[in-house]
């Protein structure tokens, strides 16, 4: 193989920046850019990889950083907005990658990243080369040792806001974990790894090329202490490795990758010029990427129009009517609210299993006489709620349907942009085939619903296997679900025509989740300000 050429740059404030010579774009140049050899390097004595996605929280000196979930990127239209900012960590084994991108995330202030490491993408070994790899014969830093095709399709689902699932690589084993890591994109995703720039498809899904330059001694010192007191192995085992596989791995292809970097950062995560040269750029792209939840244009996007036809309202009878009037007024008691709210979660409940597929199904009566009744035709029905007010119709659900699997989705309102952010997410696994019925108590503005929509089809729920249910809907929301996502089926009990200013509806039913448990909203409570979402 050839060596890449040198890299050409200069040192600009503690880091290194490619010069106007264009060397900094060099995809062009690269079908793939390393190819296919086979051969072997040292194995890791880590037991699994590190995702660098889990925990999900991420705490820093300052706060915490979420890792497992992502703000909304949906428009009104319910289409994504704009792609997450992807940022490529390279450099040689020991570089110091994952510090530089932890200090990144500090000096950043966003709150939500998601961290990926190469590692948790080495291939599956063969019985061959498990062999190989258990007498340190196997090339573990070999670009040959990577799933590349895995990897960027997870790395393309993250950058456009999707749910994806990472492999757990188990170092013992030299294979993968049964179960698998659910993760989003975020506003920013820092992927590191020593072969994060060998691929000339990935490296056209990087916004960013980082290359952690760090002295090759410094870098065995690492490697002796982290493998010596962290992975018990011997001194003389440890410079052997390198000697044979490490350092002429990095030689020939890691190295000259760094030309490819659009900066290159010496010293690792101690340079805080470079890293605070880094965050302005990031914060730069990430202000011109900024999605403002527009409630005005879900206002006014719908008005004069009529009512969908995916829309069914609850019979408006006698009793129907009474129990809104009871629990409507803010006279009624805690316990009547209660009372006659579950009963009308009960008859919604019943109304939306009804849209539900059914077949002929014949049955032999206690008579001996068959009976022509009719079955659910479908694999699985599952309930998800949005928090905290869904939650209030779980029993409703339970009540009619046997052994119905439960998700729940929290979504709050960022209070600085006015978006709704996915803050907690819990559903069942194989989801994807379910009928699905999605419950909140009240929506108005309709933009959590058409996150939480969101998050089921980005876990490839089926659009028309969605009902969304809710006591009292306004015809903005209603409007807004309907025209986002034309498959789903909205069934409630009552619809009211108005939303206010501050996106209550009009004339409404007050705070749910306030009313229902018997907690004090404050005296100017908006539904976006709140964990219940009937907005």
């Amino acid at each position: 193989m050839n060596y890449l050429p040198a890299y050409s740059g200069a040192r600009i404030s503690g880091c290194w920046t490619l010069t106007s010579d264009g060397s900094g774009n060099g995809e062009g140049s690269l079908d793939r850019l390393l190819p296919s050899v086979s051969t072997g390097l040292s194995p890791r004595k880590r037991t699994t990889s590190q995702c660098k996605s889990e925990p999900p929280l991420l705490r820093t000196s300052k706060r915490t950083i979420y890792t497992a979930g992502r703000p909304p990127w949906y428009n009104e239209h319910g289409t994504q907005s704009k792609d997450a900012f992807v940022i490529g960590l390279c450099g040689g084994s020991a570089s110091g990658k994952t510090t530089v991108a932890r200090k990144i995330i500090e000096a950043l202030d966003v709150p939500w990243v998601v961290l990926l490491s190469m590692d948790s993408f080495y291939k599956v070994l063969t019985p061959e080369q498990q062999i190989m790899a258990a007498s340190n014969d196997y090339n573990f830093d070999h670009p040959d040792a990577f799933d590349f095709d895995l990897l960027k399709h997870i790395l393309r689902k993250l950058k456009q806001g999707k749910s994806i699932k990472i492999p757990v690589y188990d170092f013992t084993t030299h294979g993968r974990h049964k179960d698998w890591k659910t993760i989003y994109g975020a506003s920013v995703i820092i992927f590191e790894g020593i072969m994060a720039f060998a691929d000339k498809e990935l490296l056209q899904l990087l916004d960013m090329k980082l290359f952690v330059d760090t002295d090759s001694d410094i870098r065995l010192v690492r490697r002796l202490r982290r493998d010596i007191s962290e992975r018990g192995r011997e001194i003389e085992g440890v410079i052997k490795q390198y000697n044979k596989f490490v350092k002429p791995a990095f030689e020939q292809y890691i190295e000259p990758t760094m030309r490819l970097a659009d900066i290159v950062v010496p010293r690792g995560g101690g340079n805080m010029v470079a890293i605070d040269l880094i965050v302005q750029h990031v914060h730069s792209q990430l202000e011109e990427r900024k999605l403002r939840w527009d409630m005005a244009a879900l206002a006014s996007a719908h008005q004069a129009q009529p009512l969908p036809q995916t829309l069914s309202v609850l019979e408006s009878t006698p009793q129907v009517k009474g129990m809104h009037t009871i629990i409507r007024n803010k006279e009624t008691s805690r316990d009547e609210f209660i009372f006659y709210s579950k009963r009308l979660m009960r008859l919604l409940i019943e109304r939306a299993l009804s849209f539900l597929p059914s077949q002929v199904h014949v049955v032999q009566t206690p008579q001996g006489e068959d009976y022509e009744g009719r079955a659910f035709n479908g694999k699985r029905i599952t309930g998800v709620s949005i928090l905290r007010a869904g939650e209030t119709m779980e029993p409703a659900l339970r009540a009619v349907c046997k052994d119905v699997r439960i998700g729940k989705i929290l979504i709050q309102t960022n209070q600085d942009t006015g978006e709704p952010e996915l803050h907690y997410l819990r559903l069942p696994k194989d989801i994807s085939e379910d009928y699905v019925i999605l419950m909140d108590c009240t929506v108005s503005t309709g933009a959590a619903a058409m996150m939480a929509v969101r998050v089921l089809l980005d876990h490839d729920v089926q659009e028309d296997k969605i009902l969304l249910v809710s006591l009292l809907m306004a015809e903005m929301g209603i409007h807004s679900v309907a025209y986002a996502f034309p498959q789903v089926k909205i069934i409630t009990t009552a619809v009211d025509k108005k939303v206010n200013d501050l996106f209550h509806i009009i004339p409404g039913i007050g705070n749910f989740g306030d009313r229902y448990f018997g907690t004090d909203a404050p005296p100017d409570w908006s539904d976006e300000d709140l964990d219940e979402p009937s907005y």
